[in-house]
């Protein structure tokens, strides 16, 4: 089966599987049918918004708003398509319902070698997390522009794992804001992302966990600090693909980038 994902980016989904099993995956391909990685070969650049210096970056939607199957982008697996995580041998999800779509920025990486200057503390592993706050449910794998407005620093088991904030430029409610940290950021928005750290801190004690911590006092970041944290991990990923995978499990394309 196939749905359909952003035009813009010319890329279409392939379901393989059946939902809500282990075997569940959706894959990328480009319009003619040739795999790709929504990790290595979607663009990080969506080009600008409102004016020359709003730059705009491409989302991978991997959680949409509502839902509660923990699914993300396969980063050990060829062409890394968006599957639900395991842990323990069973379907991982969530407690409560995502506040946000969730998902995450192509051509980032949270390199686990890393120790963030401020923190001191080594990345996750993982692409850049992305938290697109819009009130409307976007589909699981849909692929779209955003704005970075801000960035919530959450250390989750003593690793940095960054929470980026974003808004659709078209967005009814939030397409305007450019800042989540300027005075002028919507008080509704500001309330949105308060409950949005409270929800990350509090989303594993459920399952017996501590609560999550947040470095630099828990505070939105700015925009531009949230895009330092951008063009930092687009730098280690760029490494990682000059260097190629080593010992790691991450599935990384032959060639460099």
């Amino acid at each position: 089966a196939r749905a359909a994902s952003s035009a813009a980016f010319d890329v279409r989904t392939v379901v393989r599987g059946q939902e809500g099993t282990e075997s569940f995956r959706l894959a990328y391909e480009t319009a003619a049918g040739a795999s790709l990685s929504p990790w290595h070969d979607l663009p990080l650049a969506a080009g600008v918004g409102a004016g020359a210096d709003d730059a705009l970056f491409t989302f991978v939607n991997e959680i949409p708003r509502g839902a509660r199957a923990k699914m993300e982008i396969a980063t050990k697996e060829e062409w890394n398509p968006i599957k639900q995580d395991v842990k323990k041998g069973k379907l991982r999800d969530y407690h409560s319902d995502s506040l946000v779509n969730y998902g995450a920025l192509p051509q980032t990486w949270e390199d686990p070698q890393h120790a963030d200057k401020e923190t001191g503390l080594q990345g996750d592993d993982d692409p850049v997390d992305v938290c697109e706050l819009g009130a409307a449910p976007a589909p699981l794998g849909s692929v779209y522009a955003v704005r970075v407005i801000g960035a919530l620093a959450m250390v989750d088991e003593g690793e940095m794992d960054w929470k980026l904030l974003a808004v659709r430029v078209d967005d009814p409610d939030w397409g305007s804001v450019t800042d989540i940290a300027s005075p002028s950021a919507p008080a509704a928005l500001v309330a949105r992302v308060d409950e949005l750290r409270t929800w990350f801190r509090d989303y594993k004690l459920p399952d017996g966990k501590p609560q999550n911590e947040f470095a630099y006092d828990g505070r939105a970041l700015p925009r531009d600090f949230a895009e330092n944290v951008i063009a930092e991990t687009h730098g280690l990923w760029k490494a990682l693909r000059v260097a190629g995978a080593g010992k790691s499990k991450l599935w990384v394309p032959k060639g460099s980038a």
